[in-house]
């Protein structure tokens, strides 16, 4: 018997309902001690998928009014039997429940608990349990759906299509080789390393589209750059919809790195507005302009902000060099003003360039494209399997390898046990992406990150 467990599921936040969740063998009967329907029946007895109506009971007196939403296992999201009670959405309304589910004998839930049961009860696998973090956490609409899709099974799918071949075609040599005096289909090669090959050109695009994956799902470093009064603030003003910065007619205003995470378009900016770049004798300022230089350097994106309004300086100058090789999109700033700037050298040295005026909020758009074509996400598909992380990269990249390998000693001549070997290898670690062989270390470090009352 497992122990039952509780945990508000509705965010430490006030609102217009929190829910308590309780799941586990008691969950119904504990639900009972604490609510009370209006129509005097008794919610144990009630069947799955049905709600009631009445009131919260604390100390034998009423606290609130309620809805009891009832889940008959194993047709619920634990696969257990689950009790959800709704109650109006002041913190101390719901921690008074909570409380009294306690009482009434529940256990609080670990973080990410009810979630580890849903996979422990196999109602989901461990791709589609990290898609529910993926999912909390969202804050950009592709990776709300990547992370949705990953939920319904598209990635488990894919993975699981791969490994059904490779299962297929170990059982078969398997079989060839411990049993050669029976009538078994003999093996050919050219149709196993056919099989094998459509398996590694499976992993080879989810692997080559996991850079890519992690860019919309998790947002990308982004710095933007330019020398004093190019108009930085007001681009990052401009993009976090919020006066973030402070913008003055003041050169070197900015001292000291701003942030902030921004939508723009389908994707997240982690974005940094850095002191202007240029000679200073001021230390607090030249310290600033240190750490402009190093941001430059980690950044995964590079907006370089140029003022229009005036010719190239020795510091504009300075930042195309640093640009160079790097993820960047030049900024044309101030095109409301009459230009002055030389457009060819800024045209000639960076692949996408845009003409944006921060200060009206003109050029957003253009901006938004600009940036998916230098990051290669343009025609991103949310649709497609997508690996959502390093643990799962790890698992399809050893399988991968296996995969080639397995490839490469057929071509040579290798025997069958042998090759076999290694299509076992490729096999355990696509079960160990999907949690079939996960280890509990993997499993437990999985859920920690997971909030509680998930």
């Amino acid at each position: 018997m497992s122990k039952t467990i509780a945990a508000i599921s509705s965010g430490n936040a006030p609102g217009g309902i929190g829910v308590i969740r309780i799941s586990g063998d008691d969950a119904i009967k504990i639900a009972s001690h604490v609510f009370k329907p209006f129509d005097n029946s008794e919610l144990t007895e009630l069947k799955g998928y049905r709600a009631k109506y009445g009131n919260i009971i604390i100390n034998g007196s009423k606290a609130d009014n309620a809805v009891a939403l009832v889940f008959r296992a194993p047709k619920s999201y634990t696969g257990e039997d689950v009790a959800e009670l709704s109650v109006h959405g002041g913190l101390l309304a719901i921690q008074n429940t909570l409380q009294a589910v306690f009482d009434a004998g529940a256990q609080p839930a670990e973080a990410g608990e009810f979630t580890k049961r849903a996979f422990l009860n196999g109602k989901i696998d461990l791709t589609q349990a990290e898609s529910v973090a993926s999912m909390i956490s969202a804050q950009g609409q592709a990776e709300l759906k990547a992370s949705f899709n990953a939920l319904q099974g598209v990635l488990s799918r894919e993975i699981n299509s791969v490994l059904e071949k490779l299962l297929d075609m170990s059982a078969l040599m398997a079989a060839w080789v411990d049993y050669p005096d029976e009538e078994i289909p003999e093996l050919e090669n050219e149709e196993l390393e056919k099989t094998l090959d459509e398996a590694s050109k499976t992993l080879a695009k989810l692997l080559d589209n996991y850079d890519n994956g992690q860019t919309v799902t998790c947002g990308v470093n982004t710095v933007i750059a330019g020398r004093p009064n190019a108009g930085k603030s007001s681009l990052m003003n401009m993009l976090s919809k919020t006066e973030k910065s402070i913008v003055t007619h003041i050169e070197g205003t900015t001292r000291d790195i701003v942030e902030d995470s921004v939508r723009l378009g389908d994707i997240v900016l982690h974005l940094k507005d850095t002191a202007g770049l240029r000679k200073s004798e001021d230390y607090v300022e030249s310290i600033g302009i240190e750490k402009a230089h190093k941001a430059i350097d980690e950044a995964q994106l590079v907006l370089a902000v140029f003022d229009s309004s005036q010719a190239i300086t020795n510091e504009d100058e300075e930042l195309i060099d640093k640009c160079r090789g790097k993820n960047a999109v030049a900024v044309i700033n101030k095109t409301d003003l009459k230009s002055e700037i030389d457009t060819a050298v800024i045209e000639n040295a960076f692949e996408s360039v845009v003409y944006i005026s921060a200060k009206n909020g003109e050029g957003y758009e253009e901006l938004c494209n600009a940036v998916n074509n230098v990051l290669g996400i343009a025609d991103f598909d949310s649709n497609a399997p997508l690996l959502a992380n390093l643990r799962q990269k790890q698992n399809c990249q050893r399988a991968y390898e296996n995969i080639c390998a397995a490839i490469d000693a057929l071509k040579s001549g290798m025997t069958f046990d042998a090759i076999n070997v290694m299509l076992d290898a490729a096999a355990d670690e696509l079960l160990s992406l999907t949690g079939k062989k996960a280890t509990t270390e993997v499993v437990n470090n999985i859920f920690s990150k997971f909030c509680v009352g998930k």
